[in-house]
């Protein structure tokens, strides 16, 4: 769960996130919307597969970049499992 909170804490991070929520990407793809490295991007998708929100696929000589919702389900539940301890202790 920290590295995901890692991969949050950054906006060009939470801004990749952002596009392939729309529809998978390419390295050279998610690039061309920032005005940065191709380098950097790569450091920042590195970081998004290690935290496993981003699952990345070989497809000839592209890596077809998407996102993995399993994370951001668990995510999800841990904020909800949060609010209802907070909730029940308040009762």
């Amino acid at each position: 769960m920290n590295d995901v909170f890692k991969a949050l804490s950054d906006p060009t991070r939470r801004k990749i996130l952002e596009l392939l929520a729309n529809r998978d990407m390419t390295a050279g793809e998610i690039a061309d919307c920032f005005q940065i490295s191709k380098p950097s991007v790569s450091h920042h998708l590195s970081i998004l597969k290690n935290s496993g929100m981003v699952l990345d696929e070989r497809q000839g000589q592209n890596i077809l970049y998407s996102l993995n919702t399993t994370v951001f389900q668990d995510l999800m539940k841990w904020f909800l499992d949060i609010t209802n301890k907070q909730d029940e202790q308040s009762l």
